[in-house]
């Protein structure tokens, strides 16, 4: 009797043990990222190299010089200071808008340039603490301005309103013109251009772009009552890492401390709203 009873205890103890063992493993694959696995912070400390996704195609947050293959403007100056600052070299990775969430999700690089933070993206990424923030505008031809003089006029089912694959505009295009013909094109080809070409009414950008190209081509311009739904910029990390967004968002905060920022915006000429 005292066998069996003996046995039957060793068999719930080893049953124990096991259970907890299936418990702790289930526990460890729910906790944070930073608990889980080596954060980036540590490997772009330990490699020396910070890497940063960038389209190249945004003026002038990030742009690449065809001439020098080199990337220059406002966000390319805030990663370059944030390399300087962690002591390691910089290495700018090619994006495209329709695959820079992608380029995050699938590690090609530690962060990306400021993309606006929308729920869709933030369902796969992480976001940083937003440094700018802008308002969404259309662009038609000048000479039809007084035909599309406000953002509801372009809502019409006669319209065709341009979009860039991949960008938050032309998910805010669905959005603002339900019933207008949405046409997206493949970057590098880009919204704008097909205005320019006749192939659209309009497109939607971010009023930082917008007064920017309203100078490159004067046969734009923004209609007036355009400048609605903020738009709030930030850098893509990876989603769950704690300990990497961190890091970034305390250099953020010191940074705006500093003035940094404030004097960025002011050689680019931006202004956040």
């Amino acid at each position: 009797m005292l066998r069996q009873d003996y046995s039957h205890n060793f068999y719930l103890n080893q049953l124990s043990i096991i259970m907890k063992k299936i418990f702790l493993i289930a526990l460890l694959a729910l906790l944070p990222f930073s608990l889980n696995a080596e954060s980036n912070l540590d490997k772009i400390l330990s490699a020396g190299v910070l890497k940063v996704g960038t389209t190249g195609d945004w003026d002038p947050m990030t742009m690449k010089d065809p001439a020098t293959n080199k990337y220059k403007g406002f966000d390319i100056d805030v990663m370059n200071e944030l390399a300087k600052d962690m002591g390691v070299k910089i290495e700018f990775v090619p994006a495209e808008w329709k695959t820079i969430v992608s380029g995050i999700t699938s590690e090609r690089y530690d962060i990306s340039t400021s993309v606006t933070k929308t729920p869709k993206r933030a369902e796969v990424a992480g976001f940083t603490d937003t440094y700018y923030k802008y308002g969404t505008v259309p662009l038609v031809l000048k000479k039809n301005l007084n035909k599309f003089s406000t953002r509801d006029s372009l809502n019409n089912s006669n319209v065709t309103i341009a979009t860039t694959l991949g960008t938050s505009q032309e998910e805010k295009a669905k959005e603002f013109f339900p019933k207008s013909k949405l046409n997206s094109v493949e970057a590098p080809a880009r919204d704008f251009q097909e205005v320019l070409a006749g192939r659209a009414d309009g497109n939607i950008t971010s009023s930082t772009e917008a007064n920017k190209l309203v100078i490159k081509y004067p046969q734009l311009a923004i209609v007036p009552d355009g400048e609605k739904n903020p738009a709030f910029l930030a850098m893509m990390v990876p989603k769950g890492d704690d300990k990497w967004n961190g890091y970034v968002n305390d250099w953020i905060k010191k940074k705006k401390k500093s003035g940094f920022f404030t004097n960025l915006l002011a050689k680019y000429n931006l202004k956040s709203l």
